[in-house]
């Protein structure tokens, strides 16, 4: 098995691996594009109970417009606001929040 060092010099040998919905993968997805950082980087970060801390890049702002290009898209689909989903309203609370601790830094 390749082993490989991280930035932190620690070796890195063993995977993990682990199911989850597509609805799991598609907010996990939207929250490491939203944090700047990689996957890997994200679940670990968030399994030692540390707190994310977003890093300004270009990766984050075109991440942080697309998203709010779908939100956009989706808030011109949805007719009354009973049928606005739970996971827009995540998506959206995320977006919100990422921007304001941009504002703050």
């Amino acid at each position: 098995m390749m082993k490989s060092l991280d930035n932190k010099g620690r070796w890195r040998a063993k995977t993990v691996s682990f199911r989850v919905s597509f609805e799991e993968a598609k907010d996990l997805d939207t929250r490491v594009r939203l944090s700047g950082l990689t996957k890997q980087e994200y679940i670990v970060c968030r399994l030692q109970e540390r707190d994310v801390i977003v890093q300004p890049n270009s990766r984050l702002f075109k991440a942080m417009r697309d998203g709010i290009r779908e939100i956009l898209s989706e808030l011109k689909r949805i007719e009354k606001s009973s049928d606005v989903t739970d996971e827009v309203l995540d998506t959206i609370n995320l977006l919100a929040k990422t921007y304001h601790d941009l504002e703050e830094k």
